[in-house]
């Protein structure tokens, strides 16, 4: 069981690291059917952070890069951790080419999950490029006992939880049944932003955004020593945080690094767009491509470097891969899981 979990792991790894950004903007056919309309660019959680940046830099420049230069509308269209997005992208939103969206990164791996609330399958859906993949780190005020990931284990710590989706309380809650930490969930925060307000203000003792997020708008955080960083969501520490644990380090037995390992894989989905099932590959083609180009482009490359963001895009066709292979979990994983997550939704 052990090797086939490794196993497992290892393919979703080399699926996310292997790819190459191979898109043209002058591949995609000309397209009349986008001339003079508007595409709508949902976005699953409000304002503040990542996902928000992305998809309003995105809906910026992409649009010249479709024929017909349509007008793109980003939009808002937060609950339950992206859910509600979710489920309205693969149920009621125009499978034409004029709607498509971004969610959790972890929508695969609740789907996986048989999480409540749930009316999508990830798979079907037409997934269009990855902006970039996305460290999440967990972190507490300077002034909370949680100074370092071990405390946790010592004190309760209340912790900010953006929906049942979302990895602020996914990460959490396996923390507490395989390390040992007592993380105590206060869910209903609509972003990461408020989340770090709420951290700020004293309301819990800490919250979990991205490592891109921090670097871009909490330099007087990190420079003040006003946080403490106790965990990255990841396979492996990253360069910038080589003193940081990664979450997959902290299980205790194998079994329970292999749960850690399967979640976290979702930090490769990171910031991606999607769109409803059932489009007509030409329009799932276009807006491949037209994505692509974007992240190409000068200009949104200039945007995103004004940011102080990342940008790691994963072609469409790849991502679509990467979302097949989450879903074909070991089933002893998947059920461990549902046992720890499930019982708390």
């Amino acid at each position: 069981m052990q090797r086939r979990m490794l196993e497992w792991v290892a393919t979703c790894v080399f699926a996310a690291t292997a790819c190459l950004y191979a898109g043209r903007a002058d591949a995609q056919p000309a397209e009349p059917f986008f001339k003079g309309r508007t595409i709508n660019l949902y976005i699953g959680f409000g304002p503040g952070g990542t996902y928000d940046l992305y998809a309003r830099l995105l809906a910026r420049h992409m649009g010249r890069h479709i024929a017909g230069n349509p007008s793109i509308v980003a939009q808002a269209m937060p609950g339950a951790g992206s859910i509600t997005l979710a489920n309205f992208l693969f149920n009621v939103a125009p499978k034409d080419g004029t709607a498509f969206g971004i969610v959790a990164q972890a929508v695969a791996v609740e789907e996986a999950l048989k999480s409540s609330g749930i009316a999508y399958r990830s798979t079907e859906f037409n997934w269009i490029g990855r902006a970039s993949n996305a460290v999440e780190l967990i972190m507490s005020w300077h002034t909370s006992k949680a100074r370092s990931i071990e405390d946790t284990r010592n004190h309760d710590t209340p912790t900010a939880g953006t929906g049942p989706a979302s990895p602020s309380e996914g990460i959490p809650r396996l923390l507490n049944a395989t390390y040992g930490s007592r993380f105590r969930i206060v869910s209903g925060y609509q972003a990461s932003a408020i989340a770090l307000l709420a951290m700020e203000k004293g309301e819990v003792d800490s919250a979990q955004t991205s490592w891109s997020t921090i670097k871009a708008t909490k330099q007087d955080w990190l420079k003040a020593g006003q946080i403490n960083i106790l965990t990255q969501s990841t396979l492996e520490r990253i360069a910038d945080l080589p003193n940081v644990p990664a979450v997959v380090e902290l299980g205790r037995t194998p079994q329970d690094k292999a749960l850690l390992a399967f979640y976290v894989s979702s930090s490769e989905v990171g910031r991606s767009f999607l769109a409803p099932p059932g489009l007509p590959p030409e329009r799932v083609t276009v807006l491949r491509r037209a994505f692509d180009a974007a992240m190409a482009d000068p200009e949104m490359k200039a945007d995103i470097e004004r940011a102080k963001a990342e940008l790691v895009p994963l072609t469409g066709e790849r991502l679509q891969q990467l979302i097949s292979d989450t879903m074909r979990a070991p089933p002893e994983v998947v059920a461990r899981m549902q046992s720890i997550l499930n019982t708390h939704r």
